[in-house]
């Protein structure tokens, strides 16, 4: 395998019918790269959807796997992993995109596909995702398909924020294709269509201690900073007053930032840094950003 894979064709695997269904080659070619000498001792699939991974252990010989779905009455947030396995596969839901609801004609609250936050859904992957790692034997690995997510004009990235739990050990991109949006015209033409999904390969390499990773986001105040340069302090006060302001506006907002704690000579400063930087135009009494490309 390599870092960049692309299937034009899913393959024989599973119901080629069933919405989010991922081809077989990539369950297969996985299992042959990081076992080319023998089979895995047990191989779990979860969230097995239509079925892709049970004819891909089929085809390979590997008797011993099993397949975890809603579809056969298995829950992820609230049943146990069966112990034991060196290689499992998961290719959750992407949110709410694809409604497996209606794939199975049965509701379930514990669908990761359920309408909820953004938040509650990584939440609940978290918790899937850690029951997945600790079944794992040691040095068994976990390889997960998941995609980026765009909403309401708004950029999700489901790997970045979902917890990470043990070693990485690959991360591949897999271009997608046959996709249900392909068909659609977008007036917009900076959208950028997302053309890719990411597998992420987690090995466990110790029994008692595991890492795991995290993603935070901290909103900051930009007035709160203090490596941040007057011009880029002078920059966002002229915007916030849209674009037009005397050197006494600019001080009275600029004074209570952090980076004028301390310091006798910000109106100076001020007025330095707008006299120095071709940023600033001065027209009359008054200040505008004036950005040349």
């Amino acid at each position: 395998m390599q870092s960049v894979i692309s299937y034009k064709e899913r393959g024989k695997y599973g119901n080629s019918l069933y919405r989010g269904n991922c081809s077989g080659y990539v369950i297969k070619d996985l299992i042959e790269h990081f076992y080319p000498d023998s089979k895995p001792k047990k191989f779990i699939e979860v969230f097995s959807g239509g079925g892709t991974g049970k004819d891909v252990a089929k085809e390979l010989n590997i008797s011993n796997s099993l397949h975890l779905d809603l579809n056969n009455g298995w829950d992820a947030l609230t049943n146990d992993i069966p112990s034991g396995a060196d290689f499992i596969f998961s290719h959750p839901p992407y949110w709410n995109i694809i409604k497996y609801e209606q794939q199975r004609n049965s509701y379930s609250p514990n669908d990761l596909s359920n309408n909820m936050s953004y938040e509650d859904f990584i939440k609940k992957l978290d918790i899937v995702n850690e029951k997945i790692y600790h079944s794992l034997i040691n040095g068994g690995r976990h390889a997960i398909l998941i995609g980026d997510v765009r909403k309401n004009g708004r950029y999700y990235s489901i790997v970045k924020d979902m917890e990470w739990f043990g070693d990485l050990e690959s991360h591949i991109i897999k271009i997608q294709h046959n996709c249900v949006s392909d068909n659609k015209l977008y007036c917009n033409n900076s959208f950028i269509a997302i053309k890719h999904e990411h597998i992420l390969v987690f090995r466990k390499n110790k029994i008692w201690i595991f890492n795991t990773k995290q993603t935070s986001t901290i909103k900051e105040n930009i007035m709160n900073l203090t490596q941040i340069t007057w011009r880029d302090l002078i920059q966002a006060t002229l915007e916030f007053l849209d674009n037009t302001a005397s050197i006494e506006q600019i001080y009275n907002i600029l004074k209570q930032s952090k980076k004028a704690e301390n310091n006798n000579h910000v109106r100076e400063k001020i007025r330095q840094t707008l006299n120095n930087n071709s940023n600033f135009i001065k027209t009359g009494e008054v200040w505008r950003l004036c950005i040349k490309n």
